[in-house]
């Protein structure tokens, strides 16, 4: 039986950058009550704050199973003396950062693709990782479900996002570039994907990989969820929150 269920945020979850839908929420604390539960994301700490962790479960002991990987597991937080704790961080320098920024937006410029109207900013420092938004970071907290419409119509089949990415990697040879989220390229230290979030999270739990199941959205060839698969984890492809949703139902209901 497996111990812990580790969970892709947006497009697995909830819609990009959304809340957690009500439905989703009570399944997350049901199976809080049974499984250790990891959500690992391209995604900022405080993504995670405004899209699930306001809206799930407070009960101390329940929190305590819950495991927080921003930035692709970069950063690792865990809810210890009544607060979410980070245990470790991997930043990048000053310069780094500046030859990564500079990188990105050249990139953007030279692919065609930058947009006249944003929301929020284009290119964020999440520390351990940066991150280009074509559309902006904040498009869905200020236009909501049409945010989320923009964003999956701007590139449905990735095509976009690829011709950056094949600019920008170039340009920082010693950096990984990966298309990410529906609009996004993230930016990291080689080797840095889903499947080193779980190395870290084996190594910080003791669990092994059979020990281990992972549900997301983007378990496909070039898929920043593919990782995990390749990693020889056992995986479930879902493509959509509700697909989760229904796999989560059966779960506890054979509990």
């Amino acid at each position: 039986m497996k111990k812990l269920i580790a969970f892709d945020l947006d497009g697995t979850l909830a819609p990009s950058k959304s809340k957690f839908d009500p439905r989703m929420v009570a399944l997350f604390d049901k199976l809080l009550e049974h499984f250790e539960v990891c959500v690992i994301s391209g995604g900022k700490y405080e993504l995670f704050q405004r899209q699930f962790l306001t809206q799930i479960t407070t009960e101390p002991h329940l929190l305590s199973r819950l495991h927080l990987m921003p930035t692709s597991g970069t950063r690792y937080y865990r809810y210890e003396k009544g607060d979410w704790q980070e245990k470790y961080a991997e930043n990048f320098t000053s310069e780094q950062k500046k030859a990564i920024i500079a990188a990105l937006a050249e990139g953007l410029k030279e692919s065609g693709y930058a947009v006249a109207k944003t929301y929020g900013e284009t290119i964020e420092d999440r520390d351990s990782q940066i991150t280009l938004s074509i559309l902006g970071q904040e498009i869905v907290a200020e236009l909501g479900e049409e945010g989320v419409r923009i964003k999956e119509a701007w590139d449905p089949d990735g095509t976009k996002k690829l011709k950056i990415r094949d600019i920008v990697a170039p340009k920082i040879p010693d950096f990984t570039v990966r298309a990410a989220g529906a609009t996004s390229i993230d930016v990291t230290m080689p080797g840095i994907d889903k499947a080193y979030g779980m190395d870290k999270l084996m190594e910080a739990t003791g669990y092994s990989k059979s020990d281990i199941l992972f549900m997301g959205d983007k378990i496909v060839p070039g898929g920043n969820d593919y990782a995990v698969y390749e990693h020889g984890i056992d995986c479930i492809a879902v493509r959509s929150w509700e697909d989760t949703a229904y796999a989560l139902e059966g779960i506890v209901s054979a509990i």
